[in-house]
């Protein structure tokens, strides 16, 4: 009897590869926007307008009044050496200041004048826009 040779298929189909890796992407764009500082906090809500928040370093204040540079906690009496080296390495002329809407204004303020001494100029305060109804 005669065996019968099947020659090897060289071809790889990767039409189902690429269809999951399209679905990951589209995903993952439609996902990336929404992400936001992994620090939750209940930001004030007004109606005024906001610009979209560019490039720039992030200041977080929380209920428990715990100061976090860009999303790494820091103590106020390191503040300004760590926004300043973070400032340095990046590059950034911006901060973003982002606090609980139950902060007392003082404590607030006091970050503020903080972020002010170090010659920043360019603070943006980050809020909630409110639902119009």
């Amino acid at each position: 009897m005669k065996k019968r040779h099947y020659p090897a298929l060289y071809d790889i189909n990767v039409t189902n590869l690429v269809d999951v890796v399209l679905v990951l992407l589209i995903i993952f764009m439609i996902t990336a926007p929404m992400l936001q500082s992994g620090i939750d906090i209940n930001l004030p809500k007004t109606a005024a307008n906001q610009k979209d928040l560019g490039e720039g370093i992030v200041v977080t204040i929380t209920k428990e009044k715990r100061v976090f540079v860009d999303d790494k906690i820091t103590p106020l009496n390191k503040f300004e050496q760590r926004l300043g080296s973070l400032r340095a390495k990046k590059g950034a002329k911006t901060v973003y200041l982002r606090s609980d809407s139950s902060v007392p204004y003082g404590f607030v303020v006091e970050v503020m004048g903080k972020i002010k001494e170090m010659g920043i100029t360019d603070l943006g305060l980050v809020i909630e826009p409110e639902m119009k109804k």
